[in-house]
Parts: C-alpha cells; sequence; structure tokens
C-alpha cells in the first residue's frame, strides 16, 4: 500500500519536563512527553513486543513510523528518563527491522530475549 506523501506528518519530539510550558495540551490527563515516555519503556518487555506483533500492529506502516519516530529517545536530553535504558533501546533499535519485526511473534525468541536481560542483570550486579 503506498503512502500519499501529502498526508505525511512530521512530528517533532515533545519538548522536555524541564523546557514544557503550561499551555501544553493534556490528553487523559498527561502530557505528550509522559504517554510516549511510558510507551517507549514498555519495548523493554519481551512479552509486550509479542503482544504487539499478535496484533498485528508491527506491520502496519504507520505503527512503523512510530516507532521509528521515537528513536529520538535514544538522545539527550531523553536519554537520562528512561528507567531501564538498556533493553529499552535495545529493542527499540531492534524494532526499526522488519526481519526483527516479524520474528518477536515466535515464543522461542521471547524466551531468548528475557533469559539474555536476566543474563545481564545478574552480570551487572557481579560487577557493581
Amino acid at each position: 500500500m503506498a503512502s500519499d506523501p501529502s498526508q505525511d506528518v512530521t512530528m517533532q519530539p515533545p519538548p522536555a519536563p524541564d523546557a514544557r510550558t503550561s499551555e501544553e495540551p493534556l490528553h487523559g490527563g498527561f502530557t505528550r512527553f509522559e504517554i510516549e515516555l511510558e510507551f517507549v519503556q514498555s519495548l523493554a518487555n519481551p512479552f509486550y513486543l509479542n503482544h504487539l506483533a499478535s496484533q498485528k500492529l508491527l506491520s502496519q506502516p504507520a505503527f512503523v513510523a512510530y516507532l521509528s519516530y521515537l528513536q529520538y529517545w535514544t538522545r539527550p536530553p531523553y536519554l537520562k528518563y528512561l528507567t531501564y535504558p538498556g533493553p529499552t533501546l535495545r529493542h527499540l533499535e531492534l524494532l526499526q527491522q522488519e526481519r526483527f519485526r516479524q520474528d518477536i511473534i515466535s515464543p522461542d525468541l521471547v524466551q531468548k530475549l528475557v533469559e539474555d536481560e536476566m543474563k545481564a542483570a545478574v552480570d551487572w550486579h557481579r560487577e557493581a
């Protein structure tokens, strides 16, 4: 399905919390920054990625474009707001690849990601 370029919308990242104004609109009582922060952090969960795949969201061009847009979280000043930057950014990077978006439907891949994250956490505690 071809996209009509006249309907493409270029979005800018929301202002960081220290740059917000009181005029920023709220969505359900939350700022766009807060909503996008919560969503991008949910990408750290392999089971959630599998859920997105099972709902066929990862094959929708608009959703894939949204995932691409969310890459602003990889840069300051946004990066510092991530609670689990390692898995969050790793999965955001993997989600840019079509093959990964197709493969995450597999329970075996989900389990491997969980095991990799557990190993990384154990290794980090050993080093500390």
